[in-house]
């Protein structure tokens, strides 16, 4: 067994498909007022996730997996298109005004999230590299998930408003096969470090969710 199945073990448990609120998307189960609120919430991650990456890459001793980790970030910045503007697209097709997504996050369970992941990519390249790992192995199918719900229940088919996962879809196959390898190069201690950084990553986006469902009184606002 290589150690990214080791991992991948040690991380199912939290995988996201897992959690009630992607349970509840998936089955129709999500007023528009929770979606609404996710999209507004969800933004301070996304637009942080290029500035994580920044930070992995400066800590990384190797030319080699820079230039790998360079090019994750290129493919978040770059051009008219780039990652957090497709999000605000989805937010767009919500129903979700660009000058209602607040400054700052709202629920502390975002601003959570947001600071711990800095906290993470900024301690050392291992636990940073891990972090990453724990977003980007289970976002394709994340977003192939979230895809399906959105046109099966919830009618929206607009490609604008669904680009940001069908991009996510397909291309973090890619970066995480690539940050497989870069983990599987790592010496066992290194990888030690990753483990925990991976883990500590993957509680954050689990108790982001958390914050969602409980913020916006996920029983008192579902769909009948």
């Amino acid at each position: 067994m290589n150690f990214c199945n080791f991992l991948n073990q040690q991380l199912d448990e939290l995988h996201l498909l897992k959690h009630p609120f992607y349970v509840a998307w998936n089955k129709g189960e999500l007023s528009a007022e929770v979606l609404q609120s996710y999209a507004k919430e969800y933004y301070h991650h996304v637009v942080a996730f290029p500035c994580y990456i920044s930070s992995i890459h400066s800590l990384c001793p190797d030319i080699k997996a820079r230039q790998i980790l360079l090019e994750n970030l290129v493919d978040e910045e770059r051009g008219e298109e780039n990652h957090p503007e497709l999000w605000l697209r989805f937010a767009d097709g919500l129903g979700v005004l660009r000058r209602d997504i607040p400054i700052k996050a709202n629920f502390v369970e975002t601003n959570n999230l947001v600071d711990g992941y800095f906290n993470l990519v900024r301690s050392d390249y291992p636990t940073g590299l891990g972090a990453l790992y724990a977003y980007e192995r289970q976002t394709p199918e994340i977003s192939e998930s979230k895809i399906d719900g959105l046109k099966k229940h919830y009618f929206i088919t607009d490609q604008n408003t669904l680009k940001f996962f069908e991009v996510h879809s397909t291309l973090d196959q890619w970066h995480r096969e690539e940050i497989s390898q870069l983990i599987e190069s790592l010496a066992p201690k290194d990888q030690e470090m990753t483990t925990k950084g991976a883990i500590a990553g993957a509680k954050l986006l689990w108790e982001f969710l958390d914050g969602i469902l409980s913020n916006d009184n996920y029983q008192n606002t579902i769909n009948q």
